[in-house]
């Protein structure tokens, strides 16, 4: 088997072991329906609980604050969707910013699609949030500001906490895509002025198809699943009791070592962009250069054609990826790169690799080198590439 080096933890992450133990028992021991009135049914009500508890704990909220889903992209749409139906009367304006995940760009616009309207703010050169222009974009009738935590693909970290102070001050609900900064970087709601946050379990070494929203009390959100009394009458099914106790144990393991595992993947982070920046020619780092996930690195090479890249780096064992996984089939450039002013024939050329605490200085060594010798190739048969660098030698 050929080595592999995975850099695409963006994407998804690895379940650790403790994770998937915890669970097993939920599957073959203790399989109750947590709905049922008898005993047998009691470890999954209490397992429940018990995750419920850590990750209120996590962000500073209440128990009865945390409802489970199935991911992130459904607490993306319910907090959108169940926010604009029940404050409607209030007002129908909604603003977001032009880099969110699709889960939220997608459900704006099928709103707009429903006499809505939305504001998609521009971010500057780094993807950040310019705070003067969400106060312009605010209106008598705007009913919710959503804004993501970090970007899922260049990293920055937004203004999260000055947001939620103009959100506040203006009587708007704030909600926050946090799926890829939960658990990688401190998050408390209320410090933040946070009303709705979304979350996802396979993004912090826990379990796919587990996530959850934080709704603050007091916030009129509906039902987003109807069909039964679960989750406090606002999320009907059956528990997903296996993918619950997994996202609470990952919780509890991130809360522990995540300023340790921010120190390793930042060290790392830094060496490999610092080597590419200085080895590579014709290439940029893309995002915040400094208010970025410890783990995110993302490129954008000159003169070279992402997937062609992706594809040379996977047959060296080498798993990166040149944006988001839920558009990987998509031939446009990153909506992302867009906005932050690459041009399309840059934003082609995007690599984001992202990295875990697993991850070693050698491995990036080696990704550098195979890196290095990647881009010559593809330049070496770029018709671009070579018009410039003729122009350039005269």
């Amino acid at each position: 088997m050929k080595r592999l080096i995975y850099l695409d933890n963006a994407a998804t992450t690895k379940t650790r072991p403790e994770v998937a133990e915890a669970m097993m028992p939920y599957f073959t021991e203790y399989y109750g329906n947590p709905s049922s009135i008898y005993d047998f049914s009691n470890p999954c009500k209490e397992a429940i609980a018990h995750a419920r508890e850590a990750i209120a704990k996590s962000i500073g909220a209440k128990t009865n604050e945390i409802y489970f889903t199935a991911g992130g992209t459904e607490s993306d749409n319910w907090a959108i969707k169940a926010a604009a139906e029940a404050y409607q009367e209030k007002g129908k304006h909604i603003i977001t910013s032009k880099i969110e995940h699709h889960a939220v760009l997608h459900t704006c616009e099928y709103l707009e699609k429903r006499g809505f309207e939305v504001t998609y703010l521009d971010v500057d050169e780094f993807g950040t949030v310019k705070l003067d222009e969400l106060k312009k974009a605010i209106r008598p009738d705007t009913i919710l500001i959503s804004i993501m935590y970090a970007n899922n693909e260049i990293g920055t970290i937004q203004p999260v906490k000055e947001i939620g102070e103009i959100a506040k001050e203006h009587g708007i609900l704030f909600h926050t895509d946090a799926v890829q900064a939960y658990a990688h970087v401190p998050i408390d709601v209320n410090d933040c002025h946070i009303d709705m946050m979304s979350a996802s379990g396979h993004k912090l070494n826990g379990p796919k198809g587990i996530g959850f929203l934080y709704i603050r009390t007091g916030v009129k959100i509906r039902s987003f699943v109807h069909g039964g009394a679960q989750e406090r009458k606002r999320r009907g099914g059956t528990e997903n009791v296996p993918g619950i106790v997994g996202l609470g144990k990952a919780v509890e393991l991130a809360m522990q070592d995540m300023q340790e595992r921010a120190a390793k993947e930042t060290e790392l982070r830094d060496y490999l962009i610092s080597r590419v920046l200085k080895e590579i020619p014709y290439v940029r780092l893309n995002g915040h250069p400094v208010k970025r996930l410890s783990n995110n690195v993302n490129f954008a090479f000159q003169f070279i054609e992402g997937e062609s890249m992706l594809i040379m780096l996977d047959m060296e064992g080498i798993c990166g990826s040149s944006g988001s996984a839920c558009t990987s089939g998509s031939l446009d450039p990153s909506h992302v790169l867009l906005a932050i002013g690459l041009p399309h024939e840059i934003a082609h050329g995007s690599l984001r690799l992202t990295l875990s605490e697993e991850n070693t200085k050698e491995e990036m060594d080696f990704v550098v080198e195979r890196l290095k010798a990647i881009v010559q190739r593809l330049r070496s048969m770029s018709p671009l590439y070579e018009d410039f660098m003729r122009k350039s030698n005269k």
